[in-house]
């Protein structure tokens, strides 16, 4: 294949296994941030993922009335990706590297999801947003348990809360420092290097 349909497949890859693990992780922040079930985004994110999660609660367990159903399904998106990539690469990588491939991959997608979750709050909290729509409460409900602890340890200055801007150094810190040599060391396994 050419190297602009091999990119083309890449970013497709990238970007149709990125929005189903987006769905199944969502969904899963959203349970564990205990966001109102009957916001319609809640409920766009159950109904999207209903017909794979439901079956699948059978049998994997919960953990504090927290189905890990999601984060499965969303492991098993980020294998399949990670190995169409490798594939598209002419590679045929080893089932260990692959499985670590995919792990650090989900964790990367996790801080980059929760680094723009993050993010959204803290610009609706600058800037007047209508409180009525319901991406406010949504994104407000998942960003809150991440930062709460910052919160207790950071005082408002001047009115300013800068939780989130430590919170994001803080995934940035841990993709640069735990993801990335994880990433490295699954890559040299797979490839059996």
């Amino acid at each position: 294949m050419s190297g602009y349909l091999v990119s083309a497949a890449q970013i497709l890859i990238t970007f149709v296994f990125g929005a189903v693990m987006a769905l199944f992780m969502l969904r899963l922040l959203a349970e564990m941030a205990r966001v109102n079930f009957y916001n319609p985004i809640c409920q766009f994110l159950f109904r999207a993922t209903h017909v794979l999660v439901t079956p699948l609660r059978r049998f994997v367990p919960s953990v504090r009335r927290i189905s890990l159903a999601p984060l499965l399904l969303a492991y098993v998106a980020a294998i399949l990706k990670m190995l169409l990539l490798t594939l598209l690469a002419g590679v045929l990588p080893h089932a260990l590297g692959l499985l670590l491939m995919a792990v650090a991959d989900l964790l990367d997608f996790i801080l980059v999801l929760y680094m723009a979750i993050i993010f959204a709050a803290a610009l609706m909290s600058m800037f007047a947003v209508e409180e009525q729509h319901p991406l406010v409460p949504f994104i407000n409900q998942i960003a809150t348990p991440a930062l709460r602890p910052l919160r207790r340890m950071l005082p408002m200055l001047g009115g300013l809360d800068f939780s989130p801007a430590i919170a994001i150094l803080i995934i940035l810190l841990a993709r640069a420092l735990l993801v990335q040599p994880l990433l490295d060391f699954a890559q040299r396994l797979a490839l059996g290097l």
